[in-house]
């Protein structure tokens, strides 16, 4: 979507969703320059936004009290298991399974997250805790894909030192590759 649709939407509708603010910044962001009409879009929705013809539609803070209540009970099964065992446990990975199988319960006032915690631990507790169980006996079950695998590394300046890493990944996982030129 171009500037000057955004401006014409928010002046139509009244207001700027927070939507319609990051799109705008993004298109500043990557233009090397604006055009005159992208200028007078801009300068016409600064107007309406001074005067109150557009409202800007504040960005909304909320939380999901599963996320909470799901990390508090993985922390606590994830600490028993590693302190009477050798074997270690991804946290995220659990949190992240047992998350995916439960209902958000999302808030937005310090209130609302206290209804939804209290709702949660009357209702929900005994799902939540075997949703946490069933993530880590999943995680447990994992095998250990290549565990000699490395990652490429990031913010690294040569180009070199990346070209050798993805020659090295080519030569483990492409080794049937035919290294031969066709001639036209």
């Amino acid at each position: 979507m171009t500037i000057e649709k955004i401006v014409e939407q928010a002046l139509q509708d009244g207001y700027l969703t927070p939507a319609m603010e990051a799109e705008v910044g993004r298109i500043c962001d990557t233009a090397s320059e604006l055009s005159i009409e992208e200028y007078m879009a801009l300068d016409r929705l600064m107007g309406a936004l001074l005067t109150g013809e557009v409202v800007a539609v504040p960005r909304k803070q909320f939380i999901n009290v599963m996320e909470e209540l799901v990390l508090t009970e993985a922390i606590a099964r994830v600490a028993e298991i590693e302190a009477t065992s050798d074997c270690t446990l991804d946290l995220g990975d659990v949190a992240a399974y047992a998350l995916n199988r439960l209902p958000p319960l999302y808030a937005t006032t310090e209130e609302g997250a206290n209804y939804q915690r209290s709702k949660a631990k009357d209702e929900l507790s005994n799902l939540i805790a075997e949703q946490v169980k069933d993530a880590i006996a999943h995680n447990l079950n994992q095998p250990d894909f290549y565990p000699e695998r490395t990652s490429i590394q990031k913010g690294i300046a040569s180009d070199d030192v990346v070209l050798n890493q993805v020659s090295e990944l080519l030569k483990d996982y492409a080794h049937k590759f035919e290294h031969t030129r066709k001639s036209a």
